[in-house]
């Protein structure tokens, strides 16, 4: 008797060992969304150490063999075709799982701070311009979202929770407003499937989302041992990459989108140096390339700390326009005439998706018919008590919504500033002010709090410039 039952023990304990169960992470999953045209990394945990899996995908009926490490891990690559679902893929290691209503298409990730967190359904006293008709709309299957659980950590984890929804009217009231609005500008377009992967955590600061080793060098952010971070800890340096960026790294994306730095505006010289090395830390992490990362200006707010030598905040979003510049594959969304005076999370969301779509359509989608791109400052020339600046991205001319603009100034040699009289002529704008018969200098809407009024013929807003260096932090010196 005693036989049989250790037989049957040994038995049962095979038949355990051979039932290898298979662990993926959240993301790959039912409905989830793969990076058309691409080869996407794909990996997850068998319970059976050095076990042969074979991973197949119903798109091509290709047959991909691999073995789990000593731990368990394994992880390859899929070659993806170009849009369409919905798929399976199945993955059997002595043991069949299966992937259903996998889809193909475009994925992108954002991440940020509040104004990228901030939902269809708006916050409190903050609503979503539109948002009822944005509900109402929301009806396109074809749209997925994934939106990750907020948690900071102390040292990189491989885990994070999250799942994948169509984005219905239900879906989209706690989702990004900009990522999933993005989403629709691009679907419309493209008629293929879109996916908005968000991760991103209100009242944060850049630090929090580099790593460790990006952060080597920034004094100013000594990193936390692993288990002195909280997880509500969410501006502990590092503790969001960790929790929030590093799980994901390696799902196969078209970009990112980034809205970031109503926490770090005091400090444009810093920044300017940190958000570069964020972006190419990134990219190295991903190995897929310097992908596109576009990000969108913060737009003007009155600020509680005022009387400074001149305006932090736009000094901040020069700092933000210079970037794309000296940053490959980087673009930004102008959004100085999308402001609120006293919020800081501006309601008009849709303006803010629509010039990121526009960027994305332009740039990596092939649409050069689609303006992207506000009126640029250029140059400037002076002609007696006239100074004339000139623009690029205004071929067709430019436009002051506001007739004439209030918000250009002049100044002379004594560096004082004086409100200017502004005349619109073909892509350039002639200044004068009587207070400056000798202009040297002159700004735009170079104020803390400010309405645009600067537009291209196509309606695209001019970012806040100035053609003097007087008070120039480090990112502006030539």
């Amino acid at each position: 008797m005693n036989k049989i039952i250790t037989i049957l023990i040994c038995f049962l304990l095979q038949s355990q060992l051979s039932m290898a169960k298979i662990t993926l992470p959240s993301f790959f999953a039912n409905g989830m969304v793969l990076q058309q045209q691409a080869q996407v990394n794909f990996w997850g945990n068998s319970s059976n150490p050095l076990k042969i899996l074979t991973i197949t995908t119903s798109w091509d009926n290709k047959k991909y063999q691999i073995t789990s490490d000593p731990g368990g891990k394994w992880k390859t690559k899929l070659i993806t075709p170009r849009a369409g679902g919905p798929y399976t893929i199945t993955i059997n290691d002595g043991d069949n799982a299966q992937l259903s209503n996998v889809w193909i298409g475009e994925v992108w990730l954002v991440s940020g701070q509040s104004n990228m967190e901030m939902p269809v359904q708006g916050f409190k006293d903050q609503p979503v311009l539109n948002s009822a008709q944005i509900f109402k709309n929301a009806t396109n299957k074809n749209i997925h979202v994934f939106r990750t659980i907020k948690e900071a950590k102390g040292a990189p984890t491989d885990h994070m929770r999250g799942n994948w929804q169509v984005a219905d009217s239900a879906a989209i009231r706690l989702f990004s407003a900009v990522g999933y609005l993005f989403a629709v500008e691009l679907q419309q377009k493209l008629q293929v499937p879109v996916a908005i992967i968000q991760s991103a955590w209100g009242g944060t600061g850049v630090e929090s989302w580099m790593s460790a080793e990006a952060l080597k060098g920034f004094d100013k952010y000594p990193l936390k041992e692993a288990n002195a971070v909280q997880k509500t800890d969410r501006n502990a340096p590092s503790a969001l990459f960790n929790g929030m960026i590093n799980p994901l790294i390696g799902y196969g994306i078209k970009g990112v989108l980034w809205y970031q730095g109503e926490r770090n505006h005091r400090e444009p010289d810093l920044y300017a140096q940190m958000f570069p090395k964020m972006i190419a830390d990134w990219r190295t992490r991903w190995n897929i390339g310097d992908f596109p990362f576009y990000y969108v200006q913060l737009a003007p707010i009155e600020s509680v700390k005022d009387g400074e030598q001149i305006s932090l905040s736009a000094l901040f979003r020069e700092m933000q326009y210079n970037t794309q510049l000296s940053v490959p594959n980087t673009a930004m969304s102008v959004t100085l005439d999308a402001g609120e005076q006293k919020i800081i999370h501006p309601a008009n969301k849709p303006v803010v998706a629509k010039r990121l779509a526009a960027i994305a359509l332009h740039k990596n989608y092939g649409f050069k018919e689609i303006p992207y791109a506000g009126p640029s400052y250029k140059s400037f020339t002076v002609k007696d008590r006239l100074l004339i600046l000139n623009f690029e991205h205004a071929e067709n001319g430019l436009k002051a919504f506001d007739t004439p603009s209030i918000n250009f100034e002049l100044a002379g040699a004594d560096k004082v500033f004086h409100p200017a009289k502004a005349q619109v002529k073909g892509n350039t704008v002639i200044l004068q002010a009587d207070q400056v018969p000798k202009p040297v200098a002159a700004r735009y809407g170079f104020k803390m709090w400010v309405m645009g009024d600067l537009y291209n013929a196509e309606g695209l807003p001019a970012s806040s410039f100035r053609t003097d260096n007087w008070f120039a932090p480090a990112y502006g010196k030539k």
